[in-house]
């Protein structure tokens, strides 16, 4: 049996991973404040948790992490999905907790799970891997959008700490700069005005020119290239690489 925790099922990205996943036989725990109802089945376990209460992650994921440890899987994969790219605006025009709640569900939530699951499956599993989902503004400063870079960043140090510190043979920690996909946070991102998004007009232009790739054809790469096969500790893997 193969296990994966993908948070941010509700839509995008992580719904369609989920629904890869779970057409491939995966146990699959979706993590987020909603569901969707494409996603359903025996294999599918949603446990309902607002990642912006960081601290109450833990106690919403101890029991079914432990039920996914308890069944023996073969392997286990965490895909550190779900983020916001809300507040945008220029620094100096925020408020601070608007900065405190992005920066929670964008970068602490994401160190809360994968403390838990270190915790839990990387010396019980044969084979465990932990797949923090990035994006190119990890390494571009964004006008209008620091706070998702600034979480963005702090994830990938997350992915460099993870194999720094972990040494189990069967244990991998790597970063996904997944490219742009059309998802509702790119419909929300270009929406915005040239005042409080500066950099407004490339978004359009990522819709306009036609760039914006399929989730479901994004999933399909993540889970042949980065969830069933090899890969190498601690690198950062772009979509082209997929």
């Amino acid at each position: 049996m193969h296990g994966a925790i993908v948070t941010g099922v509700s839509k995008g990205l992580g719904e369609a991973l989920a629904r890869l996943l779970l057409a491939r036989d995966f146990r699959v725990i979706g993590v987020g404040r909603n569901s969707s109802p494409r996603l359903a089945g025996g294999g599918y376990r949603f446990v309902a948790c607002d990642l912006g209460d960081v601290a109450g992650i833990d106690a919403a994921l101890e029991g079914p992490f432990a039920e996914l440890a308890a069944a023996k899987p073969a392997t286990v994969c965490l895909i550190n999905n779900a983020a916001s790219a809300e507040p945008v605006g220029v620094l100096g025009h925020l408020e601070a907790a608007a900065i405190e709640a992005s920066l929670a569900v964008n970068l602490a939530a994401p160190t809360v799970i994968a403390n838990r699951f270190c915790r839990v499956f990387v010396e019980q599993v044969p084979e465990s891997r932990i797949i923090n989902v990035s994006s190119g503004a990890a390494q571009s400063a964004i006008p209008g959008a620091s706070l998702y870079s600034i979480a963005k960043a702090g994830l990938e140090m997350l992915t460099r700490s993870l194999a720094a510190e972990h040494r189990a043979p069967g244990f991998r920690a790597i970063t996904l700069r997944p490219g742009i996909i059309d998802t509702p946070m790119q419909t929300f991102i270009r929406s915005q005005s040239q005042e409080l998004l500066p950099s407004v007009a490339m978004f359009q232009d990522f819709h306009a020119s036609g760039r914006l790739v399929p989730p479901d054809v994004v999933a399909a790469r993540i889970v042949d290239r980065l969830v069933t096969a090899d890969v190498d500790q601690g690198r950062t893997y772009s979509y082209t690489e997929l």
